[in-house]
């Protein structure tokens, strides 16, 4: 049955087939959700329904329905491109068909499961990359991903949860797609539907309740997924014009931020995933990433495993979207206050953990981060700090 003249769903098929005749490239489309089961997959098989009523060529390149049975109703209609099998281990294990989403050259491909980690041997590692080069290539994808797999919410994720989230995605993907649209229920209609075996099978319900899905947890990423979206709206009201913007342009445009970090894994981390939300959060025109590696850290002073770590935060930095920075000196404080001034940074984000920072266990004396604060106040009071704690 054809949709009603006045259905939301076919207004929104309708604005997204005018953004996908408006650009060369392809376009993207997210649906944010915060967390399995609130109908994400459901909302992109509808999407794709009606896309295909309007005469559009629409293709399902990958859709995970988990055995529901509303939504492996959905997938009858449009056409399906099968799974192509990539042997891992002596093991034939699904994947998406990038080359025959490629040859087919869909105008539309509906691609679930936004933060998989594809099986090793694949063309890229994520599928995030998948539909990078999808968009690129000028075919439009709409997909889907709960608020847990944003990179820089990990660590508040860790917290609310408990849950080390490992397939993640950057948060640029959300700022660069061309709309994003959360998708929300109350905490009481997701339980509810857990507790009726429509998003796990029976025997997974009450871990699922007594773990992930207590409805504490489910509140704070609910807000988180709301924050999110509504953080994205309100850059674009600014950029389209459309409102005053939050912080004055001037200041939007001078802001700078540099976060300081050392080989301290777990620090590293949680400096530069909350430098990473500062910077989005205040619009900043540039933020970067500086490691001052003093003689305590040379290469023949920490082990291996440390410095494949600080290598991974530095590529983590890096696909957030820093500049890294990377200097010798064994005067930490004198070399970040000699990079601010050449960056002209606005604010600095370093670390601190208990009574101490990780520097000052590292130097044992003084303290990097209490001298910096004080170097800062009497030299440069202009230029701010915060501190992160982990």
């Amino acid at each position: 049955m054809p949709p009603a003249e006045n259905d939301p769903r076919d207004q929104s098929a309708e604005r997204f087939l005018r953004l996908v005749q408006e650009k060369r490239r392809g376009t993207l489309k997210i649906y944010l959700g915060l967390a399995a089961g609130v109908g994400k997959t459901f909302r992109m098989l509808q999407e794709a329904h009606d896309l295909h009523q309007h005469g559009v060529h629409v293709l399902l390149g990958y859709v995970e329905t988990h055995g529901r049975a509303g939504t492996e109703a959905e997938l009858r209609g449009v056409p399906l491109l099968p799974r192509k099998q990539v042997y891992y281990k002596g093991r034939a294990l699904p994947e998406m068909d990038l080359d025959a989403i490629e040859k087919q050259r869909p105008q539309v491909v509906i691609v679930d499961e936004l933060a998989h980690a594809n099986v090793p041997g694949s063309r890229h590692e994520k599928r995030w990359q998948d539909v990078e080069e999808l968009v690129r290539k000028g075919i439009s994808v709409i997909t889907a991903v709960n608020v847990q797999h944003l990179e820089s919410l990990h660590d508040q994720v860790l917290k609310i949860t408990g849950t080390d989230v490992t397939e993640r995605i950057p948060d640029r993907l959300l700022r660069e797609a061309d709309e994003v649209v959360n998708v929300d229920l109350t905490v009481g209609e997701l339980r509810a539907r857990l507790e009726e075996g429509k998003i796990y099978n029976a025997a997974k319900v009450p871990t699922a309740l007594a773990n992930f899905f207590q409805a504490e947890n489910l509140l704070q990423l609910r807000r988180l997924a709301v924050r999110e979206v509504a953080q994205l709206l309100g850059h674009q009201v600014e950029s389209s014009g459309g409102g005053a913007p939050a912080v004055a342009a001037q200041r939007r445009n001078d802001d700078r931020l540099l976060a300081c970090i050392n080989s301290n894994e777990k620090a590293a981390k949680e400096i530069i995933r909350k430098t990473s939300r500062l910077a989005d959060r205040f619009g900043a025109a540039a933020w970067y990433v500086l490691y001052v590696q003093t003689g305590r850290e040379s290469a023949d002073r920490i082990g291996l495993a440390t410095q494949r770590h600080l290598l991974h935060n530095l590529q983590l930095a890096a696909e957030l979207g820093a500049q890294i920075l990377r200097v010798k000196d064994d005067d930490v404080v004198g070399a970040i206050r000699r990079v601010a001034a050449e960056k002209n940074a606005t604010l600095l984000v370093c670390g601190v953990t208990g009574e101490k920072t990780a520097w000052e266990r590292l130097a044992g004396r003084g303290g990097i981060t209490r001298g910096l604060v004080r170097a800062i106040a009497t030299a440069t009071p202009e230029l701010d700090i915060f501190l992160v704690t982990y």
